[in-house]
């Protein structure tokens, strides 16, 4: 086994740079001065070259070569599966390449930044377009003459079919736009926020939540950022959110959404740290743990009472004046253009615009000087109502500029796979409302550690979903549990 070892440690200076990438990237949403963008991206190309260089390396192939599959333990073979599937996809990407679009996202990401302060579409465009050029040269490298979509998608979520991915969210779609036309017939006016909230007494109250979500503040740290995001893995898991001093609810459900990446993150086995295992199974599977503790649980009727006498307490009175108008107002539906925003029904709507937009442009079917307009047709065509601004369309996601195309379909996954979790665990935790009414949604925590935390990469998505759940994954559990929640609310 000592060609095992060597391979893991040469593995642990391979991971140990991508998380120094990682904690240059969250520098630069967070503290980094704006004239260092220029200055950070040639240091991103030269990480990412380095980082690809050791992926393809004959030192690494040799290491590989000389295990024998048969003589190694799931878990070792596992790791070894895992760098296998890594290795190949970096051997099919040229190294300058790969420098190069590590060196243009990250200068994208700036300009994304200032086009969306300035309403100005045309100032991100360019940089759009060189980024698209490059990830459908990618998608065309990694493809192996299948679509170059579906090759970037499993970047993301490893052996998942595009049909499969078509079928459910066709499913799932027809079944949101029915839905959503019944509420909105009968949606009725319910109380809003009606007060400021300080931004510092929101920050401390975002911690709070955040601890008792099993956030270890030993291990991380919040910070404020345009876009909320979880950043590292095991002992430095840092998130941010955002503030608005009017809204505190999207400060409250960014800062628990962050939360349940991060708790994911920290729980994962620390013998898995810096090895392949000691990370998500899939993105998908990542983002079921976010959705699941910001909707099943955070915008519970039971937390969501907890929440508010914890709000009367902090800033008296908020405008609204019980706890179930307050359950109402956490869950309900309006005309609004941000898809971190969206309520539950609406949400998927606004991943599946960009999850079609996507496949087009990596596909050539769209270019990117006619994207704002397919965009803005779309939004009209499924919201019934006309985009007003850039920031309010196509400039308010980071993603497209930091590169992820076939990230945006691993939400969507995120709340079907959540909607199968939901289901397993109401059957095993008979008494979590009641904890939930306490504001402790520590034995919904404890269960996913169990699940799915503490496995990191060792099973494949819906191998993992199976276990925690005895269910084979389908769309049948998000829907059930979105008319029930819905239909009792508007009274459908």
């Amino acid at each position: 086994m000592n060609k095992y070892f060597e391979l893991l440690d040469y593995w642990r200076k391979t991971v140990a740079l991508q998380q120094l990438a990682g904690l240059a990237s969250w520098d630069r949403e967070t503290y980094m001065p704006p004239l260092a963008a220029e200055q950070r991206s040639e240091q991103a190309a030269v990480i990412s070259q380095i980082i690809h260089q050791r992926l393809v390396s004959d030192e690494l192939g040799e290491l590989i070569e000389a295990l024998s599959v048969e003589n190694l333990e799931l878990e070792r073979l596992t790791n070894l599966r895992l760098i296998v599937r890594d290795r190949n996809r970096a051997m099919k990407v040229p190294s300058g390449l790969a420098s190069e679009i590590a060196k243009t996202t990250s200068l994208a990401v700036g300009k994304w930044s200032e086009a969306k302060e300035e309403e100005s579409t045309s100032k991100f465009l360019p940089i759009l377009l060189e980024i698209v050029s490059l990830k459908r040269e990618e998608g065309k490298a990694i493809s192996e003459n299948c679509d170059p979509y579906e090759a970037l998608l499993h970047d993301f979520e490893p052996s998942l079919s595009l049909q499969w991915l078509d079928e459910a969210f066709g499913q799932l779609r027809t079944f949101l736009v029915q839905l959503r036309h019944e509420i909105m017939e009968q949606a009725d006016e319910v109380d809003t926020l009606q007060r400021v909230f300080p931004k510092n007494h929101q920050f401390e109250l975002a911690k709070e939540v955040a601890g008792l979500f099993g956030y270890d503040w030993k291990r991380g740290r919040l910070d404020i950022s345009k876009h909320p995001f979880t950043s590292g893995s095991w002992n430095d898991v840092r998130i941010t959110t955002r503030i608005n001093e009017q809204d505190i609810i999207d400060c409250l459900y960014s800062t628990i959404h962050e939360t349940g990446h991060a708790i994911y993150e920290q729980n994962i086995k620390l013998e898995y740290a810096m090895t392949p295992l000691g990370k998500e199974s899939s993105l998908g599977i990542h983002e079921s743990q976010a959705r699941f503790f910001e909707n099943q649980i955070g915008r519970s009727k039971p937390f969501s009472r907890w929440l508010y006498q914890r709000l009367k307490q902090k800033f008296g009175n908020i405008g609204i004046y019980n706890d179930e108008d307050f359950f109402k107002y956490n869950n309900r539906l309006t005309r609004g253009f941000i898809r971190t925003e969206a309520d539950e029904v609406q949400y998927n709507l606004h991943i599946m615009l960009r999850y079609d937009l996507e496949q087009q442009l990596i596909r050539g079917e769209l270019e990117v000087n006619d994207l704002e307009d397919a965009w803005n047709d779309r939004f009209a065509t499924d919201f019934g109502f006309a985009v007003d601004k850039p920031s309010n369309g196509l400039l308010q996601d980071i993603h497209w500029s930091s590169g992820c195309f076939g990230y945006f379909p691993t939400y969507t996954l995120g709340n079907i796979f959540s909607g199968c979790l939901y289901q397993a665990m109401q059957n095993d935790l008979p008494e979590l409302d009641e904890s939930l009414n306490n504001g402790d949604p520590s034995p919904a925590v404890d269960w996913m550690k169990a699940k799915i935390h503490c496995h990191g990469a060792l099973y494949n998505p819906m191998e993992m979903l199976r276990r925690a759940t005895s269910l084979n994954v389908t769309v049948e559990p998000l829907i059930q549990y979105l008319q029930e929640k819905f239909s009792a609310i508007y009274g459908l």
